[in-house]
């Protein structure tokens, strides 16, 4: 599956930061800032852009706000070519600066929205842009949204400086024939776009409807090591790399970050495939309700669950 136009995003400390309130080590960060970089990757997304206001410091690690001071700090003295991301929760903006992309270690803003804050992302796309940053949409839950207003959105971005455009599969309730539709209506309505596909693990499907947007011509992908990430985490970034037969990528450096961190860090932290969020995944709903289910006594009780989620949520 060698493409030269595709590249590939670690969202680890990003979505991973889901997990913890991004209360990430830098010592953590450095080592996958370096296993990635020696790895040939070509994006690393340290974590959100996020407003104090809305998050207090006393309850978030330092990568819910990437200070680009911060991560200087984490980067200082080693040498890579890896290009740096932050996401933006387009409709929770408040009081983020951002320098201009030549004065920034930050290469990449992802805006992250829903189709009825389109707008707000179209803004924040729009100012990124005049800084001199690359830019993406990631529009959340589309298994969530009405194709009507879905195509209205697209028609809106693609009208803009947008370099990407993301299908999110953010409850991990896709197939594949929907990857392929959703890949193929991205493209319909954005043309010049580059599609890209963020897919998530609840029915231990993220990497094969990743393989599947790759075949229709999705050529920004996501995924994190080990599947780290809120819930069923993400598409391990370890089986794309061993999936993509591009000679650049080097797999040694990402499995030594895994076993050195992440498989001690996982005796603290689930993440992963486990009943619940398959329930929610199949259901189509949010997997908030599977944490929350899991933070409780009754976290194995699955038979329970799967009839509650049934009924009508709200």
């Amino acid at each position: 599956m060698y493409r030269e136009q595709i590249k590939v995003l670690d969202c680890t400390i990003r979505d991973g930061g889901l997990i913890n309130n991004h209360y990430f080590t830098d010592d953590f960060v450095r080592a996958v800032y370096q296993a990635l970089s020696k790895s040939g990757i070509d994006y690393m997304e340290f974590g959100y852009r996020s407003s104090r206001e809305l998050y207090p410091p006393k309850d978030y690690g330092a990568w819910k706000y990437c200070d680009d001071q911060k991560i200087r700090e984490v980067i200082d003295g080693i040498e890579s070519d890896i290009k740096i991301s932050v996401m933006v929760d387009s409709y929770r903006v408040k009081e983020q600066e951002f320098a201009p992309a030549d004065q920034s270690p930050v290469d990449m803003i992802r805006a992250a929205t829903y189709v009825k804050y389109i707008d707000s992302a179209i803004d924040l796309i729009n100012k990124c842009h005049d800084l001199g940053y690359e830019t993406t949409c990631n529009i959340m839950a589309i298994s969530k949204e009405l194709e009507p207003d879905l195509v209205e959105a697209l028609d809106q971005l693609a009208k803009t400086p947008v370099d990407v455009v993301y299908v999110v599969d953010s409850f991990g309730a896709l197939y594949c024939e929907q990857i392929e539709y959703m890949v193929k209506l991205y493209q319909q309505h954005l043309p010049g776009k580059t599609i890209g596909i963020h897919c998530h693990n609840n029915q231990q499907l993220a990497f094969s409807n990743t393989i599947e947007g790759i075949i229709h011509n999705a050529n920004y992908l996501d995924g994190s090591l080990f599947g780290i990430g809120r819930g069923p985490g993400n598409c391990c970034l370890e089986l794309l790399i061993g999936f993509l037969k591009n000679p650049k990528f080097n797999l040694t450096p990402i499995l030594k970050v895994i076993q050195d961190y992440m498989i001690p860090m996982r005796q603290e932290i689930e993440w992963g495939y486990i009943i619940p969020y398959f329930v929610t995944g199949i259901l189509n709903e949010h997997p908030r309700f599977a944490i929350e289910q899991r933070q409780t006594e009754d976290k194995d009780k699955y038979a329970e669950f799967y009839e509650k989620m049934r009924l009508p949520q709200e």
